[in-house]
């Protein structure tokens, strides 16, 4: 069982290291900035994905109560919000010398990360403010120093970008209402794949929808590596991590307890965000370092008060 965990944490992993640094080539090195076309393609052949594994035996969807579907649209939305305002985010390009690799600017994944962090801090406010639950003093640590760490990053960032931080919000905002309403689903109603299901389900037809007006429908016929290998490749294979990184996610979540699966994500972001600093040039101060060594260290307290409450 303890092996059989640890499989499921490294796969984890390295679908987690594997989708973010596959995403940020085609956003950033690519340049695909079309967001309604690539999330949709991402949901789109994760949603065939879990209809054939379902089809095969292999998942188990049971979706035919309409009332826990439309108990569940809201967070749907929101989860195209996730994707979405994720996708722009991370695409936003910086003026940098340093980015050897490809010669192009790069906004780093460890900024994205830092603010991405900041949802578990709208979590733990709902919790205590409005659920009254009683909340550990490491958990408010905690929630302090990530806020403060993506409160004083802009001021820090020599590659500030506004639109970027923009969409970061939005899509941190996104992240935290989805979790409150993810735990606040009635025991039983929809599993984590049901849920998943819908998801993309909706953004598919949701994010085809608006591609037209977006201007993206139009607008990828002038992308320069429409067809090229490399561009078909790195899409191809976004759309299959993005879908093992949801079953592991899945699975991860009914293996192992709520603190040890914290340790995981927390063991998965650092990785993450470590190697895109080799791999994605970024030009690092010491105040830089000092906010996202804050955000480690408030993450780090979420993980131990995650695993002194179960």
């Amino acid at each position: 069982m303890y092996m059989r965990r640890c499989l499921v944490g490294l796969t984890f992993c390295i679908c987690y290291l594997a989708s973010y640094l596959t995403n940020k080539y085609v956003l950033s090195i690519l340049k695909f900035t079309y967001p309604t076309l690539f999330q949709g393609w991402q949901t789109l052949i994760g949603g065939l994905l879990l209809h054939v594994s379902w089809k095969l035996g292999w998942a188990e969807i049971n979706c035919s109560s309409r009332s826990a579907v439309l108990t569940w649209l809201p967070a749907s939305v929101l989860f195209v919000g996730v994707i979405y305002a994720g996708s722009r985010a991370l695409s936003r390009l910086k003026p940098s010398q340093l980015d050897r690799i490809a010669s192009k600017p790069v906004w780093a994944i460890p900024v994205f990360l830092t603010l991405h962090n900041v949802a578990e801090v709208i979590t733990c406010g709902h919790q205590k403010c409005f659920r009254k639950e009683k909340t550990s003093p490491a958990k408010i640590c905690s929630a302090l120093f990530l806020l403060a760490a993506a409160g004083c990053l802009p001021f820090n960032d020599s590659q500030f970008d506004p639109d970027g931080y923009f969409w970061a919000v939005i899509h941190l905002f996104c992240v935290g209402a989805y979790k409150i309403l993810q735990k606040s689903q009635k025991p039983n109603a929809l599993s984590d794949i049901d849920q998943q299901y819908l998801n993309y389900l909706f953004s598919v037809v949701l994010l085809a929808c608006a591609s037209h007006p977006t201007g993206d429908l139009l607008g990828v016929l002038d992308f320069p590596f429409l067809y090229f290998y490399r561009f078909h490749g790195s899409c191809c294979a976004s759309g299959f991590l993005g879908f093992f990184l949801m079953l592991s996610t899945v699975k991860l979540k009914s293996l192992m307890a709520p603190g040890q699966c914290a340790a995981w994500i927390f063991f998965a972001k650092v990785i993450t965000a470590g190697l895109s600093i080799l791999l994605f040039d970024m030009i690092l101060t010491s105040a830089t370092v000092g906010c996202l060594l804050l955000s480690g260290l408030g993450e780090a307290l979420l993980v131990f008060s995650e695993q002194k409450g179960s």
